[in-house]
């Protein structure tokens, strides 16, 4: 009986190594065919060796070069097998990966693994991917800024106190056109131009506009960024480095500078917000000491009171807690089944 159990053992051994060889096969590369036979050349063959193999049954199998029905699908047939075990073994890559399977056949999983990486895988290089991306993101990252600062142009041409200013700047540098023979030569449409067009180049170049809407630099786009990276980190560095070495250990007395820094960082705005605000705003929180952090606290708690004060007294404000409080979309009632 014993005798009789290990050969049945064995048998189912043998049974499902057969099987699991056959299946790592199936499917996959050439399916059941070995790709070097079916171009009639070995392992050793050469690149070229290939090639000429495969040029040479693929003019012979062409389904041009029969006139049958049954010849024509025969060689279509025929022709599809030759085409894969050529795609197959010209790639390196995948060559190396189906010898590697001829040898290993017992490697079921790694072999499907390789295989479908290799398919679904994006032959282009990751690193031209991150190139473009990069590029399109800064690009676009350009021309939004740059249409932000000519739509904030565009607002301050057609607001009447600037345009005030613009032409009084004008008048004061003689850049407006008072050749009279010059103007009778013009249509009032070319002299109305050639106004909006003096105008906007004063207020471009006069103007001082700052925050989102100011005028875009290639320093700020995504590719100098991170080119300068390692420049602004060290600055970074050093900068943390100075400030606990005067401060925290020195216990010297804020500059301007610093007192700046922590009323921006009290008040949480980014670079672009603290930017867009005014001198006389940033004059009037030195004013108030704001960078400590009790009198900023104190402060806050005002504009806090100060904005609630306003909301209360803004009738569309009341009309809105009215409706709230009626059951609007932020509130659910259920009535009786």
């Amino acid at each position: 009986m014993a005798h009789v159990g290990k050969r049945v053992c064995w048998i189912i051994v043998l049974l499902s190594c057969f099987v699991h060889v056959q299946a790592i096969i199936e499917g996959l590369y050439c399916g059941l065919e070995n790709c070097y036979d079916v171009l009639g050349v070995t392992r050793d063959s050469s690149k070229s060796d290939i090639v000429k193999a495969y040029r040479k049954l693929a003019k012979q199998w062409h389904p041009d070069m029969h006139k049958t029905k049954e010849g024509k699908e025969s060689a279509s047939t025929m022709f599809q097998k030759i085409a894969n075990a050529y795609e197959i073994l010209r790639d390196e890559e995948q060559r190396t990966d189906y010898d590697y399977m001829l040898d290993n056949p017992e490697e079921y999983l790694s072999h499907y693994y390789r295989y479908y990486k290799r398919r679904v895988t994006p032959k282009v290089d990751v690193r031209i991917v991150i190139v473009v991306t990069i590029t399109i993101i800064s690009v676009v990252q350009y021309l939004g800024a740059l249409n932000n600062y000519k739509t904030a142009i565009s607002y301050l041409c057609k607001e009447q106190k600037y345009r005030s200013k613009a032409l009084d700047i004008a008048k004061t540098e003689g850049l407006l056109n008072n050749n009279k023979k010059r103007k009778r030569a013009m249509t009032k449409e070319e002299i109305k131009q050639e106004e909006e067009a003096l105008i906007r180049k004063i207020i471009e170049n006069k103007m001082d506009i700052r925050g989102g809407y100011s005028r875009p630099k290639y320093t700020d786009v995504l590719w100098i960024q991170l080119f300068l990276l390692p420049y602004h980190a060290f600055c970074f560095l050093c900068w943390n480095v100075r400030w606990v070495y005067l401060f925290n250990i020195l216990k010297k007395e804020y500059g301007d500078e610093e007192k700046l820094y922590l009323i921006r960082k009290h008040m949480k705005c980014s670079h672009t917000q603290w930017d867009a605000l005014g001198d006389h705003e940033k004059e009037e929180f030195m004013h108030q000491e704001l960078w400590k952090r009790d009198k900023f606290q104190k402060w806050k708690e005002a504009k806090e009171e100060e904005m609630k004060i306003k909301l209360a007294e803004n009738s569309r404000y009341k009309s809105f807690r009215r409706y709230m409080k009626k059951g609007g979309p932020g509130q659910m009632t259920f009535g009786p089944d």
